[in-house]
């Protein structure tokens, strides 16, 4: 009995194995460059160039005293998995709005602009800087 092997359909197999860890590899990788960047910040606005909610929620935090760092997607390499990324924790957290702006304080997800001012109306918004070490007062 003569066993054949199909070259061609264990290359494909191997191909899609391959971009799977390569896709893996890719999407760790970005998740580890947001995790990096809300931990080693106090307070990170995820937004988009010429985005009029992620100016709101710039201007609020600089209204406040706060220099958040931002990170528009669009210029960086990754951005389109970022995005993604944010898409996921947004939709994780239930927020019923669009994952830009995604605002991080504290290493924490704060989520999107509504939950921004929704706190800043409440009041709970500067306690949460203060604790993040984004404000002194």
């Amino acid at each position: 009995m003569k066993m054949s092997t199909n070259t061609q359909s264990s290359s494909v197999v191997m191909e899609r194995t391959t971009g799977v860890a390569t896709m893996a590899t890719r999407l760790e990788a970005v998740y580890e460059r947001v995790h990096q960047l809300a931990n080693g910040n106090a307070v990170v606005v995820f937004s988009v160039t010429g985005c009029c909610m992620g100016h709101v929620a710039k201007q609020l935090l600089l209204g406040l005293g706060v220099g958040p760092t931002v990170v528009d997607l669009d210029r960086e390499t990754a951005g389109m998995e970022i995005h993604a990324l944010l898409y996921r924790l947004a939709a994780a957290e239930n927020e019923q709005q669009q994952p830009v702006p995604a605002i991080f304080v504290g290493g924490k997800f704060l989520g999107g602009i509504e939950t921004l001012i929704a706190c800043h109306i409440n009041g709970t918004l500067v306690p949460l800087l203060k604790d993040a070490g984004a404000l002194w007062l």
